[in-house]
């Protein structure tokens, strides 16, 4: 199994040079695979094809909403309910031309289509017995998150009063993670997940999708010796669309995903960074049908924001103006994002490695 440790001197010596203007003609060719670090199965499969993805991480686990005594959310992932998820999503790709199940990173451009790598956005499917990794990789899953949002039995998340690290069952996990060759996402997590993930893992790891805690001080975003310990072990993180995250300005522009990017380039390298979504292919539905007003879309997400801030959660005491970038939030997302990271200055080569070619690189160092 290969293992992709980087050098820091020349992942930052490229991070100048993809900060700095260009100071002669640059290609105006688009990257030749875009790759989403995060999405999910559109109704229609030939969004797959529309959006001009190569390749995509896709969730395929299926949420149940609880509520505490209080009325906080809770989302929940059974083992029952996500089997079959991970059952139907195989079968839907299957019978279509638009994508397929891929289970190594070479895949990506083996055939027509779009690669989908399969994922759960939790470990709680896999309750204390660790066989279920062996048996969801032998059915195509090949992305594992350790916890969304809360405490698992596998690790600390990031929404949490008390911060907590791996278990014991998050450690042994880890490395049945490893030796199966599933890729460890550590989104969603406690520093503490992140940091002892990125340091016990045999491969690289990914926080698929999140941002910057130095841009938006926020549990949910990533500090920045959690994205050089990421980086420093080969692997990355996908900046993705929930603009709440992206900046605390009130609207939100496409120059602030940029200024995220630069933000992990500066950190851990041109290497380090790609793009993600966390919404659906097409954009996200409720806000497409409000026009992308983000003063009625975000409306939405208040009562979850509120009650975490009744929990004592850092973050929340601020109510968001906004969730959504409204120049993203449609099916030629990386399109755009790769025009706008031309004008902003970035040369061809590392517009590849934001736009996919990280991706690729790490998908293939895990996956083979």
């Amino acid at each position: 199994m290969t293992i992709h440790i980087t050098r820091r001197g020349a992942l930052l010596g490229s991070a100048v040079l993809a900060l700095a203007p260009a100071t002669f003609a640059r290609a105006a060719r688009s990257p030749a695979a875009f790759i989403d670090g995060l999405s999910f199965l559109p109704e229609d499969l030939k969004d797959l094809s529309r959006a001009r993805m190569a390749a995509m991480i896709c969730d395929v686990s299926e949420i149940t909403e609880v509520r505490d005594a209080n009325g906080t959310p809770r989302y929940l992932r059974d083992f029952e309910t996500n089997a079959k998820a991970l059952d139907a999503a195989v079968a839907r790709l299957a019978d279509t031309p638009y994508g397929f199940v891929a289970r190594r990173g070479a895949d990506i451009g083996s055939r027509p289509g779009c690669a989908a790598f399969l994922q759960f956005q939790s470990c709680e499917p896999v309750g204390t017995d660790l066989s279920r990794l062996a048996t969801f990789h032998e059915k195509g899953l090949r992305v594992l998150q350790f916890t969304h949002h809360n405490d698992t039995l596998f690790a600390g998340g990031a929404l949490q009063r008390v911060q907590s690290g791996l278990t014991d069952l998050g450690r042994e996990g880890l490395g049945e993670m490893n030796r199966l060759r599933i890729l460890p996402d550590v989104s969603h997590g406690s520093e503490a997940t992140m940091l002892e993930a990125a340091r016990l893992s045999r491969t690289p790891i990914v926080l698929s999708h999140g941002a910057c805690k130095a841009i938006v001080n926020h549990p949910r975003c990533a500090s920045d010796e959690a994205i050089r310990a990421i980086a420093d072990r080969g692997g990355m993180m996908g900046i993705f669309m929930m603009s709440f995250w992206l900046t605390r300005d009130p609207v939100p522009t496409v120059d602030h995903l940029i200024a995220q990017l630069r933000h992990v380039i500066k950190v851990g390298g041109i290497e380090a960074v790609g793009i993600a979504n966390d919404f659906p292919v097409s954009g996200q539905a409720n806000l497409v049908k409000l026009g992308n007003d983000n003063a009625r879309g975000v409306e939405e997400y208040l009562d979850w924001w509120k009650a975490m801030n009744r929990e004592g959660i850092p973050g929340f005491e601020q109510l968001p103006q906004h969730v959504v970038i409204p120049q993203l939030n449609n099916i030629d997302r990386l399109a755009t994002i790769d025009a706008a990271l031309d004008r902003a200055g970035f040369r061809a080569r590392d517009r590849e490695r934001i736009m996919g070619g990280n991706w690729r690189r790490v998908l293939t160092d895990v996956l083979g």
